[in-house]
């Protein structure tokens, strides 16, 4: 325990005194430095967290967790496969869909669409497509009715709105005396989502699954069976037994398989930041060491006559250590107000940023998320504030050992 006689001296040591302005300025850094250092690690950690977590949610609330997918891209005993996997232990549910990039047509613009055909209770029940619609409803879909529902940036690039239509070339079409003729449909714009990716916003069209194996002349069968499984981690260990029993008829892809480059990369840049910048925190602290062996040396007088008045070597250590610790501690209490409303602030600094600098910092294109994400995770900011905090501690050591090491009597004699 420190004594009080030793708290007051600390706290003395703290501000500045007589000639020690200067020193008081590299304490002042130090904190500074400090407060920088874990508010970069906790803003960037969390930015990293939240950019996987939503990629990993929306992806995975579009596409499951893992697909049975037919060989040859058709699936025909797919109720089989259905009640398989429904019935395989750890797998929450299981949809049929049929998945097929066309292309898509209005006013006189052609683009890309990859189109999705789910059953109209799956369409409603799906929380990513439900939950995000910009115009128009879903209820307006049905089995007889050619209507779709659209993503938000391909609505925009073909430049249509609920109401209007838009044209579905097939290459599966028919058979003629002049060769094989493309299948073009037209479909009414029932409704218009945007569930924040922008590859899924700028491609997606949605259709009643009876729509769309009249499309693409599939008759009965679907493309693929959407798994969903209690624990997106353990996908592998659920699905084995599934995996072997439909091997004869379709071939099992989980999540990893599928975006495994993608979240591979995740984990390697989001290790690498930490590391990067937990640089900032060591800079920090050596200024810290910095200072204090500088307050060392302006006080080896008063260390003296401390000494002789019967203050222990080890209350010399207490002292010098309950500086560091301090200035570490009102550094990381700073680096946590400052990383916490740069997390609240996020998205109006960038859009800011990007019009003083007139260049697009968070292009959706290139960052797949609309928005600039964050989800902070409580037990890495610990080991941030823990990380910082021993690394001011031990930055203490050596300059505490060299003001319990003074000799006061060579000190004063010299004095």
């Amino acid at each position: 325990m420190i004594a009080r006689f030793e708290r007051i001296i600390a706290r003395r040591y703290l501000l500045p005194g007589r000639g020690e302005r200067f020193i008081f300025l590299v304490a002042g850094i130090s904190l500074v430095a400090v407060a920088l250092g874990v508010a970069a690690l906790i803003a960037v950690m969390s930015v990293m967290n939240g950019f996987r977590a939503e990629l990993f949610d929306r992806m995975q609330g579009l596409n499951g967790h893992a697909v049975v997918q037919g060989y040859g891209g058709r699936l025909d005993r797919w109720r089989e496969v259905l009640a398989e996997a429904r019935a395989t232990p750890g797998v929450v549910s299981a949809i049929p869909l049929i998945e097929q990039p066309l292309m898509a047509s209005a006013r006189a613009r052609v683009e890309g669409a990859l189109v999705r055909g789910l059953r109209l209770a799956d369409i409603r029940g799906n929380p990513v497509i439900a939950g995000n619609l910009r115009q128009g409803s879903l209820g307006a879909l049905a089995d007889d009715r050619p209507a779709v529902a659209i993503g938000a940036r391909l609505a925009e690039n073909l430049g249509v709105g609920v109401g209007d239509t838009l044209s579905l070339v097939s290459p599966a079409g028919e058979i003629t005396p002049f060769g094989a003729v493309p299948r073009i449909v037209s479909y009414e714009v029932a409704a218009i989502f945007e569930v924040g990716i922008y590859d899924f916003d700028r491609a997606f069209v949605v259709m009643p699954l009876a729509q769309a194996q009249t499309l693409l002349g599939l008759d009965d069968a679907v493309g693929l069976v959407e798994i969903t499984t209690r624990d997106p981690d353990r996908v592998a260990e659920f699905l084995a037994p599934l995996a072997e029993r439909i091997r004869p008829v379709a071939r099992l892809l989980d999540w990893r398989m599928m975006n495994a480059a993608l979240f591979e990369a995740l984990v390697v840049e989001r290790t690498v930041m930490f590391w990067v910048l937990s640089i900032i925190i060591l800079v920090a602290v050596f200024n810290i060491l910095s200072a204090l062996i500088m307050l060392v040396r302006a006080k080896t007088r008063d260390i003296a006559i401390l000494r002789t008045m019967g203050a222990s070597r080890g209350a010399m250590m207490r002292i010098f250590m309950g500086v560091g610790t301090v200035i570490g501690a009102l550094g990381v209490g700073l680096g946590l107000a400052i990383g916490f409303l740069l997390l609240h602030f996020r998205q109006p600094i960038v859009l800011a940023a990007a019009r003083l600098t007139g260049v697009e910092l968070w292009d959706p294109s290139i960052r797949y998320l609309s928005e600039l994400p964050a989800r902070t995770d409580p037990l890495e900011v610990a080991a941030i504030v823990a990380l910082a905090m021993s690394l001011s501690f031990l930055a203490t050591l050596y300059p505490a050992w060299k003001a319990a090491s003074t000799d006061p009597v060579t000190v004063l004699r010299g004095a």
